[in-house]
């Protein structure tokens, strides 16, 4: 016969019920430890990982104060200066966090202070080179020693993080180790005595586990993006807003309100709020646009005008997207943009616009007159001299005759400085139309130019095959006759000039201090000389206006302008011209002209 239990006895069930309680009493006491001991080996881990992000952290705000001093020092425009301003600001608060984590570490806090003294001597070696490389106070030897310093000692810093990381790399593994031995010491009778119960707890846990894990990565993003966010508004000179058209709620970010000149959350956003710091001006024009919006549901971009709340003016520009969830709400994201600069620098771009264009007609009017009212007194001067028959020379004295010689070298003179100036003048103001032209075909037409000068002087000129180029063909012709003429011009005596005219194609990272490096490629054309060359101090004033390296002498005629032309014409082409000589030994002119 089978025996069955009788558990109906209130004996046996107040035994199951004790019994139970103790088991429960029981695994409570011994899951409470557990979970004690867990709970500490998390928080030494934490406490671990909060460090390395902190580390981490400060090496990169030390970075961004670099990069801003960089983009500074490069552009000279203040508002790369923004991340190196703020991330002292930065730092200080991270060392604040560093310290009260490492406060139970004697050797971390030294490692700590090393790396604090570090990152002062770094902000010094910053501090020099913005100091240095300003334009009144620029010294060339202190700023190469600041930025070679700064090298050295962010090197320091790396390795000081990372010999602190390393540390802390050492805490983690022990506290990890501590971490799983406390795991295997779950109570192996409990697990026997309640497998299916424990199973769902363990399961429970690790799923609660993984589900504190992820909201941690996600929280930490969700608070790295809301951070880039908020310091790229502040930069940026932007904000966003939302507004809930169903609920008619309208949410600021925190620059909103900094654009309107009060702190974050200073007032409840209103469509009524907002209007009260509209212009007077703009108004009318704004509220129709609010009304649009509820009516079209939509935001054209709007320009318009507000005033702060210390009075000042700035101009805004505003857009805006309706956007639809899966319930049908509909919600309108917009974005603020303060473009007070930029209205600015229209305005004085259109006024730099206003008096170019008065310029060139200034210039024009110049034009005319150097071309008919200054030249017409000349060609009378030259006629009336040609006039003067040899008997009345004859009976003139002699200082007489010197004084009409000087008179008739002058205004030949003058009239050749009036046809470089026209021809100066036209390098700028003439319709530039680029044509895809063979280069050696201008240099042949250029060469046929001075055959005359050329075959008297027994010049000999050599050339590579030149490319076909978009350019202004009469101006590179032109560019072509003042550079073989100036060789021909300055040639050494009782020596035949030659003239070698070399071409390579180059791309402009072998010139980056030449050349723009948005143009990829170049064709480098060189005319080198044997003539009697010039001092290189001179290498750059030669392009100068009526800049000459020698007297108005008949030995060498010239007005200084032939090379101002040659450089105008090449940065009529987006090129570069470049001059470099040795005394009687010749001269090297080179030419760059984009692809």
């Amino acid at each position: 016969m089978k025996l069955i239990p009788n558990f109906n006895s209130p004996l046996a069930l107040r035994i199951i019920f004790a019994i139970s309680i103790f088991i429960l009493l029981f695994i409570t006491s011994v899951s409470y430890k557990h979970n004690r001991d867990l709970q500490n080996s998390s928080k030494l881990m934490m406490h671990t990982y909060e460090i390395n992000i902190q580390l981490e952290r400060l090496l990169s705000f030390v970075k961004d104060a670099e990069t801003g001093q960089r983009g500074y020092i490069i552009t000279k425009n203040s508002r790369f200066l923004a991340p190196y301003l703020f991330s002292r600001d930065k730092v200080n608060r991270s060392f604040i966090k560093l310290k009260k984590l490492m406060n139970d570490n004697p050797k971390q806090q030294q490692n700590l202070k090393n790396l604090f003294d570090l990152i002062i001597q770094r902000y010094t070696y910053l501090e020099g080179s913005l100091k240095y490389s300003n334009e009144k106070t620029y010294d060339k030897r202190k700023l190469d020693n600041c930025m070679f310093g700064g090298r050295i000692v962010m090197e320091n810093i790396r390795f000081q993080i990372d010999e602190m990381n390393d540390v802390e790399k050492d805490i983690l593994q022990k506290r990890q180790k501590i971490y799983q031995s406390e795991i295997s010491l779950t109570p192996i009778f409990s697990i026997i005595l309640f497998l299916v119960a424990l199973s769902f707890i363990l399961l429970s846990y690790r799923q609660i586990s993984n589900d504190l894990n992820r909201l941690k990565v996600f929280n930490k993003k969700l608070l790295i993006s809301t951070k880039l966010m908020a310091e790229s508004e502040i930069i940026g000179a932007f904000s966003t807003w939302q507004w809930d058209m169903d609920s008619d709620k309208i949410v600021y970010s925190d620059n909103q309100y900094r654009l309107l000149g009060y702190p974050p959350n200073s007032f409840v956003p209103k469509k009524e709020t907002f209007l009260e710091y509209v212009h007077p001006e703009d108004k009318q024009a704004f509220s129709s646009l609010m009304q649009g919006i509820i009516e079209n549901k939509q935001l054209p971009l709007i320009y318009y005008k507000v005033i702060r709340k210390n009075g000042e003016i700035r101009y805004f520009k505003t857009i805006g997207k309706l956007l639809i969830d899966e319930q049908g709400s509909k919600i309108m994201l917009g974005i603020t943009f303060d473009i007070t600069e930029e209205h600015f620098q229209n305005i004085a771009i259109y006024e730099r616009n206003k008096e170019l264009e008065k310029s060139n007609k200034e210039l024009a009017s110049f034009n005319h007159v150097a071309s008919h009212d200054l030249q017409e007194p000349l060609r009378k001067i030259q006629t009336f001299i040609s006039r003067i028959s040899d008997d009345d020379m004859n009976s003139l004295s002699e200082s007489g005759k010197g004084y009409i010689l000087k008179i008739g070298t002058s205004a030949k003179r003058m009239r050749i400085l009036i046809d470089d100036l026209l021809l100066f003048s036209r390098t700028n103001t003439t319709k530039k139309e680029f044509l895809k032209t063979n280069i050696t075909d201008l240099l042949e037409k250029a060469k046929l130019e001075l055959s005359e000068i050329i075959q008297e002087k027994n010049a000999i000129i050599l050339a590579d095959k030149l490319p076909k180029l978009h350019v202004i063909p009469y101006q590179i012709e032109q560019l072509f006759i003042n550079l073989i003429s100036n060789s021909l011009k300055y040639s050494q005596p009782n020596i035949a000039p030659k003239i070698n005219i070399f071409c390579e194609k180059i791309t402009a990272k072998e010139f980056p201090d030449l050349l723009e490096q948005s143009i990829k490629k170049y064709y480098k054309i060189t005319f080198t000389d044997n003539g009697m060359g010039f001092d290189p101090q001179f290498k750059e004033t030669i392009f100068v206006l009526f800049q000459r390296l020698h007297t108005k002498t008949d030995e060498y005629p010239g007005t200084g302008i032939g090379l101002a032309i040659c450089k105008k014409i090449v940065e009529n082409h987006k090129g570069h011209i470049i001059a470099d000589s040795t005394p009687n030994k010749g001269s090297v002119f080179t030419i760059f002209l984009p692809e």
